[in-house]
């Protein structure tokens, strides 16, 4: 992957994966606010070109909207805002879903900006990082739990370091390291605030590496955790997933203590 330019000064990065379902089942996923909060961040969407699309990240981007100014369904759907922040550049997101056999699909991402120097491109290579354990948030959900609605919990923390040496903390911290996909985990020292399953996938490399699991406790769902730098101190986060009827309560169970697992490690 890499940036692509135009005289314009539209700047883009593209990210793409094949994913389980049909062309309408994958829409659902990635163009309603259901959909998106089950595998993303809890979002709001009006699903027409001139809606407003918010994403609610507990962070200062919440008041940020975008605007939908794309929307065939199931194929297309586009919305611009400022991901970069109210005194960035002009953004844009296309999502774009092409039907595969065997009832799968191909799912783009093309996250652009608009801008007449460089001084953003490395905001672009932020963007382009993180879609691929995006999709492969988006395929688990689809793969496992296609149509649940889930309870969402991050642990957020930091670290003095480079991204590796933060990742291999990381790493270290929770286990994972050494598992191939399938392998059994759980999350060392949470006590009763138990968070297990299995190892799905472990992309050790780049910009930001991260570790993917499938839960079955404390109920069915997905965790992934990854190491990134975008500021003088690297940050660590691990966002889980929690579906059917014990997500909610289990989040609520767990949370405090997961946060105060990450805290005391990543402070």
């Amino acid at each position: 992957m890499s940036i692509k330019h135009d005289p314009s000064g539209h700047r883009s990065i593209q990210a793409e994966a094949e994913v389980p379902g049909s062309p309408e089942e994958v829409w659902e996923a990635i163009a309603s606010g259901p959909g998106i909060s089950s595998w993303f961040y809890p979002t709001d969407v009006e699903e027409q070109v001139g809606g407003t699309l918010r994403y609610h990240t507990d962070s200062q981007m919440d008041h940020v909207p975008a605007k939908v100014t794309g929307w065939d369904p199931p194929h297309r759907f586009r919305h611009e805002g400022r991901d970069c922040g109210v005194d960035g550049p002009p953004t844009a997101t296309e999502w774009t879903i092409e039907a595969r056999a065997g009832g799968s699909c191909l799912v783009r991402v093309v996250h652009s900006l608009f801008a007449s120097t460089d001084d953003w491109d490395d905001q672009l290579r932020n963007f382009e990082a993180g879609w691929p354990q995006a999709l492969a948030i988006l395929g688990l959900y689809l793969t496992h739990f296609r149509g649940q609605r889930a309870t969402i919990v991050r642990a957020y923390g930091e670290m003095d370091g480079s991204v590796e040496e933060t990742w291999n903390a990381l790493s270290g911290a929770l286990a994972s390291g050494g598992l191939a996909p399938g392998n059994s985990w759980a999350l060392p020292g949470s006590g009763s605030a138990t968070l297990a399953g299995v190892l799905a996938e472990n992309r050790p490399g780049g910009r930001q590496p991260c570790v993917l699991l499938r839960l079955d406790q404390p109920a069915p769902g997905i965790a992934a955790a990854c190491a990134y730098k975008i500021a003088e101190r690297a940050t660590v986060v691990i966002s889980i997933y929690l579906y059917g009827d014990d997500g909610p309560a289990a989040a609520t169970r767990g949370e405090a203590v997961w946060k105060e697992w990450m805290g005391a490690r990543f402070a």
